[in-house]
């Protein structure tokens, strides 16, 4: 099930403040290149919702996205620019690098969630692989919590994992715990399923959230920092709980293959 929401459209680029004028030709210009003579102009600390032009929201228009992608990649690739001065090739190679950097992340509705959350200042816990290496290669305890609702589950599959492993080590075979390991695994993907559609319901609150926020900053007034807490608070704690299940099922399946 897809949640409704409308699709945030790509809208022209917003020039930075304070360099409205192209430095070649003085014209007004775009934000990445100036309408005018076709310059490159210098990279601005942006974040990549802004450098596309996009209210910082969830739903996005991907195919939109990606039209913009080709476009912009077209005009800023330094090949184009290979005949300009240095500063202008640098500028090409800075602008190239952000615009595929933001595309990867806001094209992924997963990496624009955490990109998004990253944005508000909130962390998720660490649960990547990478995290799992590091700790291994310093010492350190991971930091991995259990969420509440699977905590049984979790016990008994660790515990048939201990024993799957045992049985390999002795050369064994037992059909009947790898089937039971394999129906855990399946149920584990099914709510690692179900996470992302109840995450779809928050990034819904959050781009109505915006539009509200922005209305009401059309008026004079602030977004609403305790519902952007709340809303935030519910998308991290589905995104711990989602990416718990995904490196659950990850070394359930490196323990199936082994």
């Amino acid at each position: 099930m897809t949640t409704k929401s409308t699709l945030t459209a790509i809208s022209p680029k917003p020039l930075p403040e304070g360099t409205h004028t192209c430095w070649s030709c003085g014209s007004m210009r775009a934000a990445h290149f100036c309408e005018s003579c076709g310059k490159v102009q210098p990279p601005t600390p942006v974040d990549y919702f802004t450098f596309f032009g996009l209210p910082p929201k969830l739903t996005v228009d991907v195919a939109a996205l990606e039209k913009e992608f080709y476009e912009l990649s077209r005009r800023l690739h330094p090949d184009l620019n290979a005949r300009a001065g240095s500063r202008e090739q640098e500028w090409s190679l800075e602008q190239s690098s952000m615009l595929n950097d933001a595309y990867r992340t806001l094209r992924d509705p997963i990496k624009r969630t955490e990109y998004l959350l990253h944005l508000e200042g909130v962390a998720l816990e660490e649960q990547s692989k990478s995290a799992t290496e590091r700790a291994r290669a310093t010492g350190e305890i991971k930091k991995q919590i259990v969420p509440p609702d699977l905590l049984e589950e979790v016990f008994e599959l660790n515990m048939q994992l201990e024993e799957l492993r045992m049985n390999k080590k002795m050369g064994e075979d037992d059909p009947a715990l790898t089937a039971e390991i394999s129906q855990h695994k399946h149920a584990l993907e099914a709510k690692h399923e179900a996470l992302l559609q109840e995450l779809e319901t928050y990034w819904t609150d959050w781009d109505n959230l915006i539009d509200r926020s922005f209305l009401d900053q059309n008026q004079g007034s602030k977004a609403p920092a305790e519902e952007r807490a709340k809303i935030t608070a519910k998308m991290v704690d589905v995104l711990n709980r989602r990416n718990y299940i995904r490196n659950l099922v990850r070394d359930v399946n490196v323990a199936l293959e082994d």
